[in-house]
């Protein structure tokens, strides 16, 4: 998160506010759909500070919003891996990296950087759910 004490209007230019930090349960997450890419996902941790990352975990793409805050990272909830909030590296022993979104919080709400919710991140392919089938993107 970058909370910053900027000026800012309700048309901040090149900012767009999301959604209000009291919208995002305490430890929890909410979504926020783009026009084109998967969703991103806006975290709170107890100490109410906000982060945005990809919805979708670099291991296997869960969705990073339905796992669990704890400190300055979420476990993901298919397995468990933990990702750090301020820059989407996933914790040792694993490695991979989910795409971290610019965040500030001004008068109780939550911007996110207009460029990068339209235009980052839009080459990564939505998770598939069910059985692999016998292909070679399922290695």
């Amino acid at each position: 998160m970058h909370r910053e004490n900027l000026p800012m209007t309700p048309a901040a230019p090149g900012w767009t506010a999301v959604c209000a930090v009291d919208d995002i349960p305490p430890l929890g997450a909410r979504r926020v759909a783009r026009p084109q890419g998967m969703p991103v996902a806006v975290f709170r941790t107890a100490d109410d500070r906000v982060f945005a990352l990809l919805d979708r975990c670099p291991h296997k793409g869960g969705p990073l919003s339905q796992g669990i805050v704890h400190g300055d990272a979420v476990a993901c909830p298919l397995h468990n891996w933990t990702i750090a909030l301020v820059d989407g590296n996933a914790r040792a022993p694993d490695e991979g990296c989910t795409p971290a979104f610019a965040c500030r919080v001004h008068d109780g709400q939550v911007w996110l950087d207009a460029q990068e919710l339209a235009t980052k991140a839009l080459d990564l392919p939505a998770p598939v759910a069910g059985p692999c089938r016998q292909q070679a993107s399922c290695a």
